[in-house]
C-alpha cells in the first residue's frame, strides 16, 4: 500500500521492434502488445483495454450469480465500442452483450450486471468517464 492508502499496482512494457512490445505487471504476468494494425502480430493496446472491461465485469458477474446460487453454466461477455475520429481516440460508446448459459434466473442475472456496471466494475468506472457503456443480455438455456 502506497502513503495514502491505496493499493500500488506498477506494469511497464519494454519494446521488442517495430511497435512491438512486452508488457508486465505486479502479477508478474506478461503479454505481447502489438499497435501496428497492420502487422496485427498481437492485441493492440486499446484493445486490451476492452478485454480488461470485460474480464473485469464478467468477473462481477459470476461472483454475483455463484453467490445468489445460480446455476450457470457458461458466461461470456462481448463488448463492440466506437472510437473519437480526432487524437485521442478514446472509446466514446461501447455496448456489452453478456450470455449467461443453463438454469438462471432472469432477474439474477440482471442484477448482477447491473451491479457490476453501476457498483463494483472500476474499469467500467474509468471508461465511463469518455463512453456511454451500454448493455444487453441473452440467456442461452442450453
Amino acid at each position: 500500500m502506497s502513503d495514502s492508502g491505496a493499493f500500488m499496482v506498477e506494469a511497464k512494457v519494454n519494446w521488442i521492434e517495430g511497435e512491438r512490445f512486452i508488457a508486465s505487471a505486479s502479477s508478474g504476468h506478461a503479454v505481447v502488445i502489438d499497435s501496428d494494425r497492420q502487422g496485427n502480430t498481437a492485441s493492440g493496446p486499446m484493445e486490451m483495454v476492452l478485454m480488461g472491461l470485460c474480464g473485469c465485469t464478467a468477473t462481477d458477474v459470476v461472483s454475483i450469480l455463484r453467490k445468489k446460487r445460480e446455476l450457470f453454466t457458461h458466461l461470456e461477455v462481448r463488448a463492440e465500442a466506437e472510437r473519437a475520429q480526432q487524437p485521442p481516440t478514446v472509446y466514446t460508446s461501447i455496448h456489452l452483450i453478456y450470455t449467461v448459459g443453463g438454469q438462471v434466473t432472469p432477474k439474477a442475472v440482471e442484477d448482477a450486471v447491473r451491479l457490476s456496471e453501476e457498483k463494483y466494475c472500476s474499469v467500467a468506472a474509468m471508461l465511463n468517464k469518455t463512453a456511454k457503456i451500454t448493455y444487453r443480455i441473452e440467456l442461452d438455456s442450453k
